[in-house]
């Protein structure tokens, strides 16, 4: 079972993500061995587990240390936000993610839809079977929510040429941060922190899925398709406009308006120019500095956790520090 490269500079953690993945395999068992098969291949599509990974660190922060419970809780942390991945390449008729073919394009949408709705099912039975809070149970409906908020709102932005910062924000606040949030606060709540720490460690993770989702975003204007493992710029064909976009539209609408309105005719000369005007316009620029912004927050948050959690700390540190420097 492989990880990703990332996790070999955290080789505790990284022993803790493989049970974890292990865990995963083991929950699902269905009669129908092609929604079972699609299941397993997006589990080890090769993701980053940074959301279980945050879960798992914000448990050592309690007094009640259960690595069991910890690890089923990072395991249906992951299989939601698995299960909101095949949801979404669905809605976006996407044939690739992570640079392999994505369930709908492998297996058809009917299967996709049964395996998403299905890791719904295991992440609900794990959080029944090792939450010892309904807290919990209300934190992940209500995240659940939020999830569902973010990408409706992204879907009725869709062509929306005068979008601003702050619808933008507002849609990845619920479409992203949420889970990251979630992360955070149930790994904290669960192993026996106070209300308000988990509240905190929420907050800590809110503004780290900001950064991340502004650096994914960031992505297709720094990177190929080889290196971003999807088509560069899809989602702007597709009408879903990130932030370096968004700021460039509001700089020089003129300029960018005639590539954008073609919508989905748009042909690769046409996102190159894209692309080049987004640097231009400082587009780029813009996001790079939000995304550090909310980097730096999350980061001073994370400094004034308790002093005999020092190596947690570390930990949480360089892991957030890290968002603002990937590659893909």
């Amino acid at each position: 079972m492989k990880l990703h490269p990332m996790w070999q500079d955290y080789p505790d953690l990284a022993k803790r993500l493989t049970t974890t993945l292990e865990l995963m395999e083991n929950v699902v068992n269905l009669k129908n061995k092609k929604v079972e098969t699609a299941v397993l291949e997006m589990i080890h599509a090769g993701g980053k587990l940074l959301r279980p990974a945050y879960q798992l660190l914000f448990s050592e922060f309690g007094p009640e240390q259960d690595e069991k419970k910890a690890t089923a809780l990072a395991a249906s942390i992951e299989m939601l936000h698995t299960a909101t991945l095949i949801h979404d390449d669905i809605v976006d008729d996407s044939t690739l993610r992570r640079g392999l073919p994505t369930i709908r394009s492998s297996f058809g949408n009917d299967t996709a839809v049964y395996a998403g709705d299905y890791l719904f099912v295991c992440c609900f039975k794990l959080l029944s079977d090792y939450a010892t809070s309904l807290k919990s149970l209300q934190l992940n409906s209500r995240s659940m929510e939020k999830i569902l908020d973010g990408e409706l709102g992204q879907m009725d932005d869709r062509y929306k040429l005068d979008q601003t910062v702050e619808e933008y924000l507002a849609n990845i606040s619920g479409k992203t941060a949420e889970l990251f949030a979630l992360s955070c606060s149930v790994g904290a709540f669960e192993s026996g922190t106070s209300e308000r720490f988990a509240k905190k460690a929420g907050m800590i993770g809110n503004n780290i899925g900001l950064a991340f989702q502004i650096m994914d975003d960031l992505l297709d204007y720094q990177a190929n398709a080889t290196t971003l493992g999807k088509p560069v710029l899809e989602d702007v064909r597709q009408g879903v406009y990130s932030l370096p976009l968004i700021y460039a539209l509001s700089q020089a609408p003129q300029q960018l308006r005639p590539y954008l309105e073609k919508r989905e005719q748009m042909t690769a000369d046409d996102t190159l120019k894209v692309q080049q005007l987004v640097q231009e316009l400082g587009g780029v620029r813009y996001a790079q500095e939000l995304a550090a912004d909310y980097t730096e927050k999350a980061l001073k948050e994370i400094r004034k956790l308790p002093e005999n959690f020092y190596d947690t700390k570390t930990k949480l540190e360089r892991l957030t520090s890290q968002i603002l420097t990937r590659q893909n």
